[in-house]
């Protein structure tokens, strides 16, 4: 039996500080950049309850009032949202460990998204990782032409993670920071603080056994951290509009 979306709550990263464009929102965190009306994050979670996703727990951290005062009034339909800050930062897996910590919730996965990327693209091949015991999750990754900007992920014959990549001109397959992981896989998280997934995680747990499924998507990718991509978020929203729930 498929596992549904429905019974996969999110948590999406949004305590990130944002200092490469910190001079172009002074008052807000980097997720809450306006974008066609409404905060790039409230984006990001619309886009979530179009993949039938109903459960999303916002990460914060910096400035994080801010966005539990614009999701107190769960401005999503279908979605209930709820917000844990950080009190220091964490690194991603951090961050995510923190979101998750003390809730009475036991799905089968967690889904975990960045806060301030889109990637507009069907997660059922993610969700269907899943129905297979061999994988212990899975990971988006985004085929680039120049993926000098982000460094690249690299799988075997099989389609399994095997490592990430530094940063280095030329194409490849790059993270699109969105994971999939069985409950019981977070649970071998190594509990230092901070924890980040790229430099923490992934190397430890993929040598000891992880097996996380790269499902590479030919969707358009867009990071808002840098002045030069921030402008561009208005007509990447409105050019993928069917994946946002209205």
């Amino acid at each position: 039996m498929s596992v549904s979306p429905e019974k996969i709550p999110a948590v999406v990263l949004a305590g990130g500080f944002g200092k490469r464009i910190r001079h172009l929102l002074p008052d807000l965190p980097k997720p809450m950049a306006p974008v066609n009306g409404r905060p790039f994050l409230e984006w990001v979670v619309r886009y979530l309850a179009a993949q039938k996703i109903s459960r999303v727990i916002l990460s914060t951290g910096h400035l994080a009032e801010t966005i539990e005062k614009h999701f107190q009034s769960q401005p999503v339909k279908n979605v209930r949202v709820s917000c844990v800050p950080e009190t220091k930062p964490l690194g991603t897996a951090g961050g995510f460990l923190n979101a998750i910590h003390g809730t009475k919730e036991k799905p089968e996965g967690w889904l975990v998204l960045n806060g301030d990327s889109l990637t507009p693209t069907p997660l059922d091949e993610m969700f269907q990782s899943l129905d297979d015991p061999d994988w212990d999750g899975a990971i988006l990754g985004v085929p680039m032409i120049d993926a000098s900007r982000f460094g690249t992920i690299s799988q075997n014959m099989h389609g399994r993670l095997t490592g990430f990549n530094e940063k280095k001109p030329g194409e490849g397959v790059i993270n699109a920071g969105v994971y999939l992981f069985r409950s019981w896989v977070v649970g071998k998280f190594h509990p230092k603080k901070p924890l980040s997934f790229e430099t923490d995680v992934f190397p430890t747990q993929i040598p000891d056994g992880m097996s996380l499924k790269v499902c590479v998507t030919d969707a358009p990718f867009l990071d808002i951290g840098t002045p030069e991509s921030l402008p561009l978020a208005e007509e990447f929203i409105r050019r993928n509009a069917g994946f946002f729930e209205s």
